[in-house]
């Protein structure tokens, strides 16, 4: 087997010639002098540069050409090493840990450099052993996949596994979970678990463990945190609150939206202010209700992914709206303008998914206000045609709601119905 993954033709060569491998710490003398350990490149990569992780976490090209002495200074280490078994309190409460996958279950991919959600949940209790002080920890692995893989079907297995431990001795749960599609995921759990006796709370990062500026220590031990004092219920996401350190927000799952590409406080509660802050010495509660409108746990676990999500835009071709009437969906939520507005060019084809027996449900696309279409001709028209106002809901979470809502009724004054219901606090009344 290759010992220097990713790199090919000259530089592969210049590796050889040098005896240095991949993993090794190296002295780099090229315009400057760099230490660093030599890492693989994507197999994509050009032939002209080498990859140093220099002690600071981050990743540096050097081009090969500009080069004048390369050499091996010490042995470096391919993969995480295990830590010591840690001893359980059992006068500790237990949680249990759950990962599917994302950067806080990552590491550096040596086939490709990239950084790959390979960790094991056990490798992410080694990894933060801050929360063995706070908790017991049972760690288990669902999925190990980027969350932009994850689908609907998904969803249902968290759930699954979730309800199975509904009456276990847990004070908590923790899903590590990567951040694209964290709060689709936080958004079904709410529905299908609603009533969950114990908190439950996804947790990921935006930065992996291998870079000095990472937030997933920080997250999972604010998140251990919370479980085991706060002493609530509901369906949370945690993450950081701002680029600091000093706090970590915990959100509703069924009112945050991921509103950053990069930045550790990326996850921001749409239209208040984060359910919980989380610092080292107190948690603070900012939500007046409950999170469950219901005490009663009642898991209705199915769901049916046949829901389209259309934002509207002028140019939007009318076609499409029959067409997925016509391929059978059960409902189309709208991503609308303004108070909650789609073009007179659209009005035929609602016509004619209403009388298909779709719902279809009305959100906006500004970021924060709720929809009200009766403030204009418009609006008021849409009504007519039976197009449903969805208030202030996210459209993201009216959409995972309306796939649950699909799968779990045939009946349409029922689907409306539960649409209409506040659940899982999906409706913000500040």
């Amino acid at each position: 087997m290759s010992e220097h993954k990713g790199y090919k033709g000259k530089i592969h060569d210049f590796l050889i010639s040098n005896k240095v491998d991949i993993g090794d710490l190296v002295k780099v003398t090229s315009e400057l002098t760099y230490s660093g350990i030599l890492m693989p490149r994507y197999e994509s990569g050009d032939e002209n540069h080498i990859v140093l992780k220099l002690k600071s976490g981050y990743n540096i090209g050097i081009e090969v050409e500009k080069i004048e002495k390369i050499e091996k200074i010490g042995e470096g280490q391919s993969k995480i090493e295990s830590s010591e078994t840690v001893e359980k309190d059992k006068k500790l409460p237990k949680i249990l840990l759950l990962s599917t996958g994302g950067t806080i279950a990552s590491k550096v991919d040596y086939r490709t450099g990239a950084v790959t959600p390979a960790l094991s949940a056990s490798e992410l209790y080694e990894a933060v052993p801050e929360i063995a002080k706070i908790a017991n920890v049972d760690a288990e692995v669902l999925f190990s996949e980027y969350s932009e893989n994850l689908q609907p079907q998904h969803w249902f297995e968290i759930a699954k596994k979730l309800d199975s431990v509904a009456e276990s001795d847990y004070t908590g749960i923790i899903i590590a979970h990567g951040t694209d599609t964290m709060h689709y995921t936080s958004s079904f759990l709410s529905f299908a678990l609603s009533g969950f006796p114990i908190p439950i709370a996804l947790v990921g990062s935006q930065r992996s463990s291998d870079r000095p500026s990472s937030d997933a220590a920080l997250n999972l031990i604010a998140a251990t945190k919370f479980l085991t004092e706060s002493k609530t219920k509901g369906i949370y996401v945690i993450m950081h609150n701002d680029s600091s350190d000093d706090a970590i927000a915990c959100h509703k799952g069924t009112r945050v939206r991921k509103n950053h590409t990069s930045k550790r406080g990326a996850f921001e509660t749409v239209g208040d202010n984060p359910a919980f802050i989380i610092s080292e010495d107190k948690i603070l509660k900012n939500m007046n209700e409950e999170f469950f409108k219901s005490d009663k746990y009642e898991p209705k676990l199915n769901l049916d992914s046949k829901v389209a999500l259309v934002k509207y835009h002028p140019g939007y071709d009318p076609r499409q709206i029959k067409d997925l009437a016509d391929l059978g969906f059960g409902a189309i939520i709208f991503e609308g303008t303004g108070l909650g507005h789609v073009g007179n060019t659209m009005y035929e084809v609602i016509k004619h998914a209403k009388e298909q027996g779709l719902f279809l449900g009305m959100t906006s696309q500004c970021i924060d206000g709720r929809v009200s279409m009766t403030v204009y001709d418009s609006g008021r028209d849409l009504l007519e045609l039976g197009i449903v106002p969805l208030e202030n809901m996210i459209p993201e979470t009216a959409l995972v709601k309306a796939m649950w809502a699909y799968g779990n009724s045939s009946n349409a004054d029922e689907i409306k119905e539960l649409m209409l219901r506040d659940i899982a606090s999906e409706f913000s009344f500040e």
